[in-house]
């Protein structure tokens, strides 16, 4: 595969045989470097990937998404010298490949360091919207910004603030609050772009609450010590 894109698409992916090949083919379209992360996958995933084209990395334990984001980041800057721009996508066609290139216009002007899409929140499940309303009020309130939605997992950013934002990934589903607040405390340019989504699956309650007691617990804790002076890590 001729690496002629100066902007590369991180795709992280378990068991996701039924999506891969079409987010890798509409990532092309939108003249990316599609990366597969196969988080250990007991699937095609990896095999899929690779035929449609992607780059793929293959972890040898599943460490969930941020740990596959995080691998991925490290070898766009190893492996990629010429890539400018990194964009972040499930695998799950929840979010649209081909609006990518919204994310990274803003990145090429210069006019941000992290993009992120916003939702249209009419298309959200409530039991979700509700959840990211008490993620996105506790963030804004604790960082003192004005974000419209401060968990999509549509981000873009460019390599320097890749590098320095990779550290701040790790498990669990505080992935986009982490990188925001880690962006913050860096004194990174956030800009935010409208995107579509698409939901297939609502979370089940329990799963549901769980959800949003940890990642509000997080943006509490992260937000204090943002608040109080103990910035960076």
């Amino acid at each position: 595969m001729k690496n002629i894109a100066k902007n590369c698409a991180i795709i992280p992916a378990y068991n996701e045989e039924k999506n891969i090949a079409e987010v890798v083919k509409r990532t092309k379209k939108s003249n990316l470097i599609p990366i597969v992360v196969d988080d250990n996958s007991e699937d095609r995933t990896r095999e899929l990937a690779k035929r449609s084209g992607a780059i793929v990395l293959r972890r040898t334990s599943n460490k969930g998404k941020g740990g596959a984001i995080k691998a991925g980041i490290e070898y766009v800057l190893k492996k990629l010298p010429k890539v400018k721009n990194l964009v972040f996508i499930d695998a799950d066609m929840q979010y649209y490949p081909e609006e990518a290139q919204k994310l990274v216009r803003p990145l090429e002007r210069g006019e941000a360091d992290i993009v992120t899409g916003f939702r249209n929140w009419s298309a959200v499940p409530f039991r979700h919207r509700l959840g990211n309303f008490v993620w996105r009020t506790g963030f804004n309130i604790l960082f003192g910004t004005n974000l419209k939605d401060t968990n999509c997992g549509f981000m873009s950013m460019t390599k320097k603030s890749a590098g320095l934002v990779k550290d701040a990934l790790g498990g669990g589903y505080i992935i986009e609050n982490a990188l925001l607040s880690y962006a913050i405390q860096k004194n990174l340019i956030i800009k935010q772009v409208p995107i579509k989504v698409t939901y297939k699956h609502k979370s089940e309650v329990k799963r549901g609450i769980r959800m949003v007691a940890g990642i509000f617990l997080f943006i509490i804790k992260e937000g204090l010590r943002y608040r109080f002076g103990k910035k960076g890590r």
